[in-house]
């Protein structure tokens, strides 16, 4: 067997792979869809939702979706990238700093479920905040956190070291080099982490099962003092997101129409964080050819 036949068989088997890949999405998501769009409507969309009666909708659980990934995101960027950062950039080579990355990689490989027992005996329980959504959103910091910083290194270790070498010979401090030249550099990994980040964030359940709460308590949405209980941007409400909500409604089997709203909300999910991945996507490269004048 020469050498060209061995090439073409191996570039075979990864397209033929790579096809696998693809049609295995792609039959996941038109499955979900074509089950779920058919029940998907504005009503569906904007109201909340029933628990003895038919018609509910999904408004307060797409809402609470949203803004619990919103928050999670605002409490741990800051942190993964500052621990990207200094384990890319300024970490030495000694045993703390494998004793760092290996509390990462340990607390990446922690079920959901021991996240969210973790945040409810914690936040739930000794900081009495309850079920609400900032027990929710630093329960979800938690599991987020060692994805996101993962991401960052990497992305941040990807650039050239004649990058560094460039800023620094054009004088340049370290810190300048890093937040004019690295950072910029490497933003299209970043962007990814965050997608994954978000992707994981947005479709967990059972973290948010012991620190969110399982009830959408109704919200008044021409009030917007953070303070007021019956405000959406209360942070010690009670928030049952949209995949709490899937699961709640299959596991309770007391809502007639279980199956339609199962199917509707598992498509808008599906949806939703298609669209997140595509505005990230397009934002990371409008901003990456911004800070990099790149066309």
């Amino acid at each position: 067997m020469n050498t060209k036949f061995q090439n073409k068989i191996a570039i075979t088997i990864i397209r033929v792979i790579a096809a696998l890949v693809v049609l295995i999405l792609a039959f996941l998501i038109g499955r979900i869809l074509l089950q779920g769009l058919p029940h998907v409507s504005w009503h569906f969309l904007t109201a909340p939702s029933e628990s003895f009666v038919a018609g509910g909708g999904i408004g307060y659980q797409l809402f609470n979706s949203f803004y619990l990934l919103l928050l999670t995101l605002i409490i741990s960027f800051p942190i993964s990238l500052g621990a990207g950062l200094f384990l890319s950039e300024y970490a030495p080579k000694n045993w703390v700093t494998e004793v760092v990355r290996m509390s990462i990689e340990i607390l990446s490989s922690l079920p959901s479920v021991v996240v969210g027992l973790f945040g409810f005996l914690l936040f739930v329980v000794q900081f009495k905040m309850g079920f609400s959504i900032l027990a929710g959103a630093i329960a979800l910091t938690f599991f987020n956190l060692p994805l996101l910083t993962r991401n960052i290194e990497e992305a941040m270790r990807a650039v050239p070291n004649l990058q560094r070498e460039a800023g620094l010979a054009l004088g340049l401090s370290k810190w300048r080099t890093i937040t004019k030249i690295i950072l910029p550099e490497a933003l299209p990994g970043i962007v990814t982490g965050i997608v994954l980040g978000a992707g994981r964030v947005f479709g967990e359940a059972a973290a948010l099962i012991y620190t969110a709460g399982q009830s959408a308590t109704s919200m008044n949405f021409s009030d917007w003092n953070p303070f007021s209980p019956a405000s959406p941007l209360n942070l010690m409400r009670p928030a049952e997101t949209l995949a709490v909500h899937i699961w709640k409604i299959n596991s309770e089997g007391i809502m007639p129409d279980a199956d339609a709203v199962s199917a509707g909300s598992s498509a808008v999910l599906i949806i939703a964080v298609l669209i997140f991945n595509v505005l990230a996507r397009y934002i990371g490269n409008k901003l990456y050819r911004k800070l990099t004048a790149s066309k």
